[in-house]
């Protein structure tokens, strides 16, 4: 008789070895820097080079709303996922949307070394906000193309490590690096250099392996079987939600014009302020409350069955398929959140909404800090930010993950919550002449290191921040896992994630109009009060978790006593 050999398939250290003489995990470490280095050059160091140039403060908070591209990119997802690119397609599903982003990347830091934001501001401005979509966008094709390469060869989980390597590599480089360099060279040259290092991640693209995309791409979805909403109506609520959505871009993106178009002789300048004390909470209402009603009210419908499909229909195509995706990236989601939490839901949206503020709404500021405000150089910001504070966020995720052990997610994610208002506080006493900093480096003979503290005062803020940071992202991410719905894992987790950094874009561009009038140590006071709304709405929601768990066992009570009845019975017999 014939035997047939079944090849073992490697584990632990093999799999790794054998994973990175993959050809998939070499890919996956550019793949990895060419998402991380747009986000930093664009979020991060783009800044400094602003502050560095002499633009005001609330300019430069206008300026970082186009990180607003990273909170909205789940809407154009199934768009990626599903459109042709002419000619290009050819490349394959994912490495054609790729070559697009990472061309026009490469473009954009070319064209941003190519102005000059004294004179053409608004020019500036719209290289990069097309970087910033080209860079997001990206973003979702390399998680895509990450989930569709994995095998046991080289699997998902260790492709997700390798990227994060990859992430991590493109921080220093588009950090310090570029912090570096900027003191050695102008920093339209600077951001040459990393056209230059963008551009090599094309190759990577290139060389890549892609899979091809399926014969038949139409499921019967779940949208379209006995049960589920009529389509008409939940075009109607599809349509509600989307013109929420694309009033509050239009509204951000007018007002982003104006100001930066607008002329130091204008009598009416626009106020960016006023601007977020009025619209901001409108904006938010648009885009996170209106789309939470209009899937509560189809909760209803299919609780009551109105409005219902009473037989499975066809399934959708062409324009009727696309309305199903975008109903599955905007409504889909909350609306098993809704159904799942209830009321409670309301809690949840608003933790999601405050609870990383104090690090999303001055994070833009924080070179112009150092670097203006403070004159600290760009060798010593690049060494304090992004080298030694990688290792301090590092030590904050590995305390977060010692917290989880010994005391469980929730008390985590309050510790979380409250160290992360408490970092400001250090900032506030480094902008206000380090008094206390200097008083602890004092106590545990920190001060050896330099005659006037002023690196130790540096390290020592940046450790805190950093380490808060770390422990609070670390409990933020295994929330939202814990509330993330298994069914819609992957489009309920973006969502949710994406809402994070709604409040903290907007509220950007007040908080550098605030500096601007008080000067930093009483903005970084008024963050860490901000941050105390995230510790309470922890609380409510601890609250609230112990309540649900509370009546599931109520529920479940009698079921088991009828099952233990039911068992004995049995035995009897």
């Amino acid at each position: 008789m014939a035997t047939v050999a079944v090849s073992e398939q490697p584990k632990g250290l093999r799999l790794l070895g054998t994973a990175l003489r993959n050809r998939k995990t070499t890919i996956m470490l550019v793949f990895g820097f060419a998402a991380g280095l747009p986000y930093t050059l664009l979020i991060g160091t783009l800044n400094a080079w602003l502050g560095e140039w002499e633009i005001d403060l609330a300019t430069i908070g206008v300026l970082s709303w186009i990180g607003l591209a990273y909170a909205f990119k789940f809407l154009w997802s199934p768009l990626v996922d599903r459109v042709r690119l002419p000619v290009l397609e050819r490349l394959g599903r994912r490495r054609s949307w790729l070559l697009v982003c990472q061309v026009l990347l490469t473009a954009t830091f070319f064209g941003l070394a190519l102005s000059d934001p004294r004179l053409a501001l608004g020019w500036f401005a719209l290289v990069a906000v097309i970087g910033a979509f080209a860079s997001s966008t990206q973003d979702v094709v390399i998680d895509a193309w990450r989930i569709d390469v994995a095998d046991e060869r080289a699997p998902v989980e260790i492709l997700s490590s390798i990227y994060q390597f990859g992430y991590r590599i493109a921080a220093l480089i588009g950090g310090a690096l570029a912090l570096v360099l900027s003191e050695r060279m102008p920093w339209p040259t600077v951001y040459g250099v990393m056209g230059v290092f963008m551009a090599l991640t094309i190759f990577a693209t290139l060389l890549a392996p892609d899979t091809p995309r399926t014969l038949v791409e139409r499921e019967r979805s779940a949208l379209r079987k006995a049960g589920a909403v009529e389509p008409r109506l939940r075009m109607i609520g599809l349509a509600i939600v989307s013109a929420g959505w694309l009033w509050a871009i239009a509204t951000v993106a007018a007002f982003m014009a104006r100001v930066l178009s607008a002329s130091p002789n204008d009598a009416d300048p626009p106020n960016v302020g006023d601007f977020t004390r009025t619209m901001g909470p409108l904006i938010v209402a648009a885009t996170v409350i209106l789309p939470a009603i209009v899937a509560a009210v189809f909760n209803w419908l299919k609780q009551n069955g109105e409005h219902v499909l009473h037989a499975d229909a066809p399934a959708a195509q062409g324009g009727g398929a696309a309305a199903d995706h975008a109903y599955s990236a905007l409504i889909l989601p909350l609306a098993e959140l809704v159904r799942r939490i209830g009321w409670g839901v309301i809690i949840v949206i608003g933790l999601i909404l405050s609870y990383r503020i104090t690090d999303n709404i001055w994070g833009s500021f924080a070179f112009p800090f150092y670097l203006q405000e403070l004159k600290y150089t760009g060798d010593e910001v690049a060494f304090a930010s992004k080298i030694f504070g990688v290792f301090m966020t590092m030590a904050g995720i590995a305390i977060g993950a010692a917290l989880f052990a010994t005391l469980g997610r929730m008390p985590t994610l309050l510790v979380g919550a409250i160290v992360a208002a408490a970092s400001n506080l250090l900032y506030a006493d480094l902008a206000a002449g380090a008094p206390n900093i200097d008083a602890f480096a004092r106590t545990f003979g920190l001060d050896s290191f330099g005659q006037d503290l002023r690196m130790v005062r540096l390290l020592i803020a940046i450790s805190g921040e950093n380490i808060a940071g770390g422990l609070a992202g670390a409990a933020f991410v295994a929330y939202l896992s814990s509330i993330t719905s298994r069914e819609f894992s992957a489009v309920q987790y973006a969502l949710l994630s994406s809402l994070t950094f709604l409040v903290g874009s907007l509220g950007r561009a007040a908080i550098g109009e605030r500096i601007e009038q008080v000067g930093y140590a009483p903005v970084f006071l008024l963050t860490a009060a901000i941050g105390l709304l995230a510790v309470v709405l922890v609380i409510l929601e601890w609250a609230r978790t112990i309540w649900a768990d509370h009546r599931r066992r109520s529920a479940d009570g009698p079921v088991l006593q009828a099952d233990a009845a039911r068992a004995a019975e049995g035995d009897t017999a």
